[in-house]
């Protein structure tokens, strides 16, 4: 507990940016979503899946391993997966070096569906994100973001 007595409270500047990131991290995902699940009926966190596998080879990933780029716990990927596959975005095989793991396989449709709704998610973040940024030095935002969470 004498640890605990000498942590200093957050001052007004450290308060007022902790209070606005927790309010964009809580809006952020929700305005996107609006607009991505209105033009394509494809939520954010389903693009981002679409999104990541496309970037590997083979357009596959181990289940587990996309669950952890994409920020969700495996039984939510799980969720994800079973709506993407049920639509045909995906599909699932075993790991043909390990017969207990499943990779999420990008189809042709989820290909399709991905290059179509990406205007879109582009327009989203635009208007939400860089049109309130102007005049901001970007490139240092990022370096400060990239402090708090370092790419795997």
């Amino acid at each position: 507990m004498a640890d605990a007595m000498k942590i200093q409270p957050l001052n007004r500047d450290e308060e007022a940016f902790l209070r606005a990131l927790g309010r964009v991290m809580a809006l952020l995902p929700r305005l996107v979503d609006a607009d991505m699940l209105e033009e394509h009926s494809i939520s954010s966190t389903e693009y981002t899946v679409l999104f990541q596998l496309s970037e590997v080879p083979h357009n596959r990933m181990r289940m587990s391993e996309l669950a952890n780029v994409c920020g969700l716990s495996l039984s939510g990927m799980t969720r994800v997966v079973n709506r993407l596959e049920s639509q045909s975005l995906v599909i699932r095989q075993k790991a043909p070096d390990d017969g207990r793991a499943l990779l999420a396989v990008l189809t042709s449709a989820g290909w399709t569906l991905l290059k179509q709704s990406w205007p879109t998610n582009l327009a989203s973040v635009r208007r939400h994100i860089f049109s309130r940024l102007e005049g901001c030095d970007i490139a240092a935002a990022a370096e400060v973001l990239q402090r708090i969470a370092p790419d795997s």
